[in-house]
């Protein structure tokens, strides 16, 4: 059994300079649709065409190409966090929080590839 239980969501969040541009550009390129434009929090999601998979456009000056990384969702951040702690998995900083939205904490697997849990928290409202 494992350690904690992710959801069946996946969200695979890239870094790029115009998000609304390249949201346009997955719309256009790759038939994926718009979910939603969050400029407050500099992010941006686009449902692909399998179920449960969404891109996630964080908006970077200098964005890093390459730099994607998967974000798992969870419904209980907090509590993973600790059982993930407490068999020695790193994590890079505090858990970030954007009220009324999302609660996220990246981590590395032992080869040092980040990973990301992420808990909703809209209440189910996008």
């Amino acid at each position: 059994m494992s350690l904690i239980s992710v959801d069946q969501t996946i969200t695979i969040a890239m870094s790029v300079k115009n998000r609304h541009a390249s949201a346009k550009w997955f719309e256009n390129m790759l038939g994926f649709e718009l979910h939603y434009h969050a400029d407050e929090a500099g992010w941006s999601e686009i449902q692909t065409n399998t179920p449960g998979v969404v891109i996630g456009l964080g908006e970077h000056t200098k964005p890093a190409p390459g730099n994607c990384v998967p974000v798992f969702g969870i419904a209980d951040l907090d509590g993973a966090r600790r059982k993930l702690e407490q068999a020695d998995v790193k994590f890079d900083g505090e858990t970030d929080v954007v009220e009324g939205m999302v609660k996220t904490a990246t981590f590395f697997d032992p080869d040092g590839n980040a990973l990301m849990l992420a808990e909703d928290l809209t209440g189910g409202v996008t």
